[in-house]
């Protein structure tokens, strides 16, 4: 059986920009057979197979979609009934009729209505012009809000924007938990969140769950906690891993803010795991706490730290890795099957470390490049927490990509292997010896994809040559290698 469907809710400016990338990545992927299932996180634009867009909701604040407008919309076709057709007409009472009346919904995309908690796409929103795929667009320079580098087209429904909180400006800013938590109590906007919920829901033939990428830093966190028990209590025995997002912090001298930001961090994480099936947090800060440290870094990437343009790519970029084992062709997990594999005894909150990208180097082979790496650990913590620690590691979930398979092995026949790690054949066996090497007694389990993580414009240009330090041009492929525990 194929591996079943899963809905995306992006909650927050920061989690729209990992969003962004995410789908451009999906979009990136090569044509032909494929090694993860694109219908689990895609669905088909008016029953056509070849055409597919996000199963997505997106909350958003007003002025926080930018450009996006009517042409990133992906208008659906009629549904065909080939059966007979009966036509009833009723008149409209005296004094007209309601927006509802008129098939009109609330806060809907594709609807010419306005609330007070949502309003439509078209209205909140200019057609944007055609997105030039060059150098240019990979500096950042001009990159604003998530919607100036997406490159696929949304549902209607997917986004909805909140009226009573701005994007930019000093005032009526989306600021606290509590904030968060009262607008997810209004009937309207719940009622219009539960809708849209049931339009991808009752499309999916095999619903696995629910992904929820959520900003932490921000007033999002309560909407995030909120969100997450209503999925929780309409959606029981469906998986629901939440990514907790945090762009790198700059401005720490601001006590209010600071205060603000961790109080929501704190909340946020307690609220968000209690009612998810896995709760992992994101982000490129050394520290999620009042003490500020460096971001992280990594030793073939030059990025922008203070571009979320740039640090939201490579969180999508691990996230599009961690999320395997239940979008394979294969089917050998689901959500739930992984989240019961890392919550050790029922501990739901879970670290993601990655290597982007993975160091393979031309001529070396696959326990080449890992016995290079018995102490120095080749992947980098993106949880915002300490370097990993081998008694702490209760389970972890390994996914390698972009390895063929005539680089798991090195050894000659009749050859006296170099480490164990050359005594193996497979690139599975070789993960498996080198985990248990480095974390003894850890549960884990291991994924190696052929296919690498494809990027394309405008995915940022930031990675650089292993030799000589130079650029890599658009439409290079990475190896990735990620773990959580």
């Amino acid at each position: 059986m194929a591996a079943g469907e899963a809905v995306t809710l992006q909650l927050g400016p920061y989690a729209g920009c990992v969003g962004s990338h995410w789908w451009g990545l999906q979009a990136a992927a090569p044509p032909g057979p494929a090694e993860l299932v694109a219908g689990t996180l895609l669905r088909a634009a008016g029953g056509r197979e070849e055409s597919r867009t996000p199963r997505l909701i997106a909350l958003e604040l007003k002025g926080g979609v930018g450009s996006l407008g009517r042409g990133a919309v992906c208008p659906e076709a009629p549904a065909a009934w080939r059966g007979d057709v009966a036509s009833y007409v009723e008149q409209p009472p005296a004094g007209g009729a309601s927006p509802r009346d008129r098939g009109q919904r609330m806060g809907d995309a594709s609807s010419d209505g306005k609330s007070s908690s949502g309003t439509s796409l078209q209205d909140a929103t200019s057609a944007p012009a055609q997105l030039d795929v060059s150098w240019d667009v990979c500096s950042g320079s001009s990159m604003q809000v998530w919607s100036d580098y997406l490159n696929v087209q949304l549902h209607p429904r997917s986004i909805y924007v909140i009226q009573q909180y701005n994007h930019n400006g000093e005032s009526g800013r989306l600021e606290a938990f509590g904030q968060g938590e009262r607008l997810l109590q209004e009937h309207g906007c719940v009622e219009e969140l539960e809708d849209r919920l049931h339009f991808y829901v009752e499309e999916c033939d095999y619903l696995q769950g629910f992904q929820v990428l959520c900003d932490l830093h921000s007033g999002f966190s309560g909407v995030g906690a909120k969100v997450t028990e209503l999925l929780y209590d309409e959606y029981s025995g469906k998986g629901i891993l939440t990514w907790g997002l945090t762009p790198v912090i700059h401005n720490m001298g601001d006590f209010q803010k600071n205060f603000y930001r961790l109080m929501n961090t704190v909340l946020g994480i307690v609220h968000l795991s209690s009612h998810s099936s896995l709760f992992c947090p994101m982000s490129l800060n050394g520290s999620l706490g009042l003490k500020p440290q460096p971001p992280i870094t990594f030793p073939y990437i030059n990025y922008d730290a203070s571009l979320n343009y740039h640090s939201s790519a490579i969180l999508a970029a691990a996230l599009d890795t961690l999320t395997v084992p239940y979008r394979l062709c294969s089917s050998r997990g689901s959500m739930m099957h992984l989240a019961e594999t890392l919550n050790f005894s029922g501990r739901k909150v879970a670290a993601a470390w990655a290597s982007v990208p993975f160091p393979a180097v031309n001529g070396h082979s696959l326990p080449d490049v890992l016995h290079a790496y018995q102490q120095d650990l080749p992947w980098k913590p993106l949880s915002s927490c300490r370097e990993q620690n081998v008694s702490c590691c209760f389970a972890q979930s390994v996914v390698l990509r972009g390895i063929s398979k005539e680089g798991h092995t090195s050894s000659c026949p009749g050859k006296q292997p170099t480490s164990p790690l050359h005594a193996f054949e497979t690139a599975e066996q070789i993960l498996q010896q080198y985990s248990h090497a480095v974390f003894p007694g850890a549960f884990s389990t291991f994924h190696v994809l052929e296919q690498p993580c494809m990027t394309r414009p405008p995915y940022p240009c930031f990675f650089f040559s292993t030799a000589d330090q130079t650029r890599l041009p658009p439409g290079q492929t990475y190896q990735l290698f990620c773990s959580s525990c």
